[in-house]
């Protein structure tokens, strides 16, 4: 049998090169692949830096819109026009390349483009974010104008009423009480008229310091004899007026709880009568027209044991006032009118507090006791507490400056003045 040389052995090809069919085409497919996917990424590259440039354009027409705001007041035509042409150029750029991208004319290098489109976008931020900051502290400075010009009205105003209060105060024709109704005769209305109360208190006690400091007397001195005591410390020169205040509260609320504050031959008037004939007169016009009434009995008594006589020498240089006073006569002096108006309201003070209910008792707070927010309450100086309340473990009463009432079951906190531990000598001292 003869064999044919013609038919090619397909598996034993000693002359092959490599590449066989298969492989050639294998290899055409695979470079096909290759370039679809490489048009594919670099459509995809194009899309992306078109994007990147409609947001940076976007970008640029609100920074530009934020600056067109801005110019608008106080009125900028130079930065209006500019604003303007800004959004028109960004408006431009972006219509160009809507008509290169539906042609497909686009000639970018997307990463070039992003990169720039980024940069862009960065820049036009930081614009509006200055424009803002402009914005708002343009915006601060006229709110801070006018803060100030109302804080000069408040002045103004805070001035002709405390004018207008002095004239009309001195001349009886208003009194902070004509307010008080007969339903206002409560526990509410003891507290408002006991505010009131401790106003003429203080302005009292600040006549008194003038004429100290006037007969030139040592205030620190005077302070602790007026609390009986010398160990007290001061976190301030200014509140030595406190240690005044108690001596001036104990003296005068002395007998508090007693309906006719122990004195004799008290009218029997109901205390409802008496608090509102007296309610809107001024003081001292009502004593001279009632000399033998029980409210005069009640000044004169208060008046000798509050100013005595040393000191109302050392005040005045002489004692004529305590004489008239001693002969049951009303001295014409703006320190006594001042007391008789602290004394008015004391008075009225004590017909409220038996309007209310007939069980009125005052207690005052020991020196070195805790504090107690149920019984008491911290001084203030100006608007603000003299100490912290959070820590109330590291102070004590230094002295009562105003006591407390309870009337019936409801108690009203007295005032006290605190002082830090340290502050108080060890014990077995004096």
């Amino acid at each position: 049998m003869l064999k044919s040389h013609n038919n090619p052995n397909f598996e034993d090809d000693d002359d092959d090169d490599g590449d066989s069919v298969f492989d050639l085409k294998s290899t055409s497919s695979r470079s096909s692949r290759s370039g679809e996917l490489k048009v594919r990424e670099r459509r995809r590259a194009v899309f992306e830096a078109v994007v990147a440039k409609i947001f940076a354009s976007t970008t640029s027409i609100k920074a530009a819109y934020a600056e067109l705001q801005m110019a608008q007041r106080p009125y900028d035509n130079a930065a209006i026009q500019a604003a303007d042409t800004a959004v028109v150029e960004e408006l431009k750029a972006l219509s160009e390349l809507k008509r290169s991208f539906l042609r497909k004319e686009l000639n970018i290098s997307p990463q070039v483009a992003i990169m720039l489109a980024e940069i862009q976008e960065q820049q036009s931020l930081m614009r509006t974010y200055e424009i803002t900051i402009k914005k708002l502290e343009s915006e601060s400075a006229e709110k801070q104008s006018r803060i100030d010009s109302l804080k000069t009205s408040l002045e103004e105003v805070s001035a002709v009423n405390k004018s207008n209060e002095k004239k009309l105060t001195a001349s009886g024709s208003i009194s902070p009480l004509d307010n008080v109704a007969f339903s206002n005769l409560n526990l509410s209305g003891y507290v408002q008229i006991l505010g009131f109360t401790l106003r003429s208190v203080r302005s009292f006690v600040k006549s008194m310091v003038k004429e100290m400091e006037s007969a030139s007397w040592d205030l620190d001195a005077a302070a602790s004899a007026a609390i009986r005591n010398a160990t007290t410390v001061f976190s301030r020169p200014s509140h030595r007026c406190f240690a005044f205040e108690s001596f001036v509260c104990c003296k005068m609320m002395e007998n508090f709880e007693s309906p006719d504050f122990s004195l004799p031959n008290v009218d029997e008037k109901p205390s409802r009568e008496r608090f509102f004939n007296l309610r809107s007169v001024d003081p001292v016009q009502y004593l001279t027209r009632n000399p033998g009434s029980s409210f005069a009995r009640f000044v004169l008594h208060k008046y000798l044991s509050v100013v005595h006589a040393k000191m109302e020498c050392s005040f005045f240089g002489n004692l004529n006032q305590r004489k008239l006073v001693n002969s049951g006569g009303f001295p014409d002096s703006g320190f006594f009118a001042t007391f008789c108006e602290m004394a008015k309201r004391i008075w009225l003070l004590h017909c409220l507090a038996f309007c209310i209910s007939e069980n009125v008792t005052v207690f005052q707070i020991k020196k070195g006791c805790r504090f107690s927010q149920v019984y008491m309450e911290g001084v203030k100086s100006g608007d603000e507490s003299l100490f912290s309340s959070d820590d109330n473990a590291d102070i004590r009463v230094g002295f009562t400056v105003v006591p407390g009432f309870k009337i019936g079951d409801n108690v009203i906190q007295s005032q006290v003045y605190l002082s830090p531990v340290n502050g108080f000598p060890p014990p077995g001292t004096s």
